[in-house]
């Protein structure tokens, strides 16, 4: 090893039930470098991680620590060994102060008796290390702070065990520009400290912010070790998707719209709003159309989507399908109406971890149907097959449970659950969220043959690229309230991010004249 090369895997294979998950995977990580693991979902990134931190044993390979050849048990046996990891769910206890999650398990006592100050004393120490341009006020109930303060502690929780090579799986997937761009200067801080950190994002440009170092996964195999400023962003993905540089620009390329009007309104919104969620909006889906809804964090996107699908039902308004007027007041009734969503949180809203793919798939249908006309076995086979195969799902069988797919392939089985039912509109909250660059792909390309079949589409995604690349139009929020909406040459990433920040400035100038 060389002398800054503190973690090196050798050689490390996992497998499980007809699934070579890792085949000889290789990987090192040295003192004071951030160090990027990039792959498709079923690449095999998760697995190297459990396997390095003990949740799951290798079947094959050596783990070497400072020199010394380590087998982690068990993520408390490898934190002993300075590993810890913050997973993208903050896997804390929300109804503990802040100061108890940093120090939880690791108490200072005497005679049995936790020794709180001392708590609060250490607690402090670990978040001092951070280096924060905020205050966190040790005796808060962790589930009154936000995510992003929810990783700080996770992080600050890491820093107390001392460990030398922290691990962030999907760090920034739950915030908004200005938290993650506060979590990158933290990582930063942490190496000129000498940390070493692992870091694993499926968002690319923040691959390139903040890593020294890429290492590739592909299909359960190595790919190679890259330095950052040396790999094209778009040779990374063609490594990771294993196509060539040009058929991936063919993945990132634009839509392009052919004109929607005169064909029928679908959906038709007025004055739709909720108290306290969305103030009231008006809005049309057109057959064949994809709609987008863009807007930061909090501006009424998902609160939307939620209204529609009954969710929470408005408490103003008027919403009508198809010319006639209908109260989604549930999401049951939203399904008989012709409505399906895709919500934002598939691992908690989404997917039934326990149940087979098949069962995950004929689930909105099963639900149509009622408890008491239950789905015949062979047509229920005959649907999940048909899907598998459409939608190119990877699974070794549809008896397989879902928790055990990749998130891409989870995302998959749930479109497949909604278009099973033939919905008129089918409203997708963040499909792309947490998946691979090739998963997307297929996704988006989904999503289009889906409009140019004539089904009217409702997409809010946090990527506003994606938003314009797929829309042929966008609603813009923020503050919970419609601002414009923006449609041909008009729509651009930056025309939206112009009118968000014009009307922001706006509302400020109001502020400061009511304050005067």
């Amino acid at each position: 090893m060389e002398n800054d090369t503190f973690l090196e895997l050798k050689g490390i294979t996992k497998a499980f039930p007809g699934v070579l998950a890792l085949d000889k995977v290789s990987f090192s990580a040295k003192r004071g470098e951030v160090h990027a693991l990039c792959g498709e979902n079923g690449a095999g990134k998760s697995t190297l991680i459990k396997v390095l931190t003990g949740v799951y044993p290798g079947d094959g390979g050596k783990i070497g620590l400072d020199g010394q050849t380590i087998v982690p048990t068990s993520p408390r046996n490898a934190e002993t060994k300075g590993i810890s990891t913050v997973y993208q769910e903050v896997n804390l206890i929300p109804h503990l102060t802040v100061a108890e999650n940093i120090c939880l398990g690791r108490e200072d006592r005497l005679a049995g008796v936790i020794r709180w100050r001392r708590v609060w004393k250490r607690a402090a120490a670990a978040i001092k290390r951070l280096d924060l341009k905020f205050d966190i006020n040790l005796d808060a109930q962790l589930s009154d702070c936000s995510i992003a303060i929810q990783q700080m502690v996770a992080i600050a929780r890491a820093l107390d065990i001392d460990a030398k090579l922290l691990i962030l799986d999907e760090p920034t997937s739950s915030l908004d520009d200005a938290e993650a761009e506060e979590l990158f200067r933290i990582m930063r801080t942490l190496r000129e400290q000498g940390m070493g950190i692992v870091f694993v994002t499926h968002f690319l440009d923040q691959v390139y912010r903040v890593s020294d170092h890429i290492t590739v996964l592909r299909n359960g195999e190595l790919v190679g070790e890259f330095t950052a400023v040396e790999l094209p962003r778009l040779e990374l993905v063609s490594k990771m998707v294993g196509k060539n540089v040009e058929e991936v620009k063919k993945l990132e390329k634009r839509v392009t719209f052919t004109s929607v009007s005169g064909r029928k309104t679908v959906v038709s919104a007025r004055r739709l709003g909720r108290k306290g969620a969305i103030n009231p909006i008006d809005f049309t889906l057109n057959e064949g159309e994809v709609v987008g809804l863009a807007g930061l964090l909090g501006s009424g996107r998902s609160e939307t989507a939620n209204l529609l699908f009954g969710v929470d039902p408005a408490d103003s308004g008027e919403l009508e399908i198809d010319g006639r007027r209908i109260r989604p007041d549930s999401p049951a009734r939203a399904m008989r109406y012709g409505f399906g969503m895709l919500t934002e949180d598939r691992k908690f809203s989404g997917i039934v971890p326990n149940l087979s793919v098949r069962e995950n798939i004929i689930l909105a249908m099963q639900a149509k149907l009622g408890p008491w006309r239950k789905i015949p076995s062979r047509r229920a086979n005959e649907i999940a097959d048909q899907f598998i195969k459409a939608l190119d799902i990877k699974t070794p069988s549809r008896e397989q449970q879902i928790k055990n797919l990749s998130g891409g392939n989870q995302q998959k089985v749930i479109i497949a659950r909604w278009l099973a039912v033939h919905p008129r509109l089918l409203i997708l909250d963040e499909p792309t969220r947490g998946i691979d660059v090739g998963a997307k792909a297929e996704i988006e390309g989904l999503i289009q043959k889906l409009r140019e079949e004539g089904m009217s589409l409702l997409l809010i995604s946090s990527e506003l690229e994606e938003v314009v690349r797929n829309s042929s139009r966008v609603i813009v929020l923020r503050d919970r309230t419609k601002i414009t909406e923006l449609s041909g040459d008009n729509l651009t990433e930056r025309s939206i991010l112009e009118v968000i920040a014009s009307q922001a400035k706006d509302d400020a100038t109001k502020e400061t004249l009511k304050c005067e």
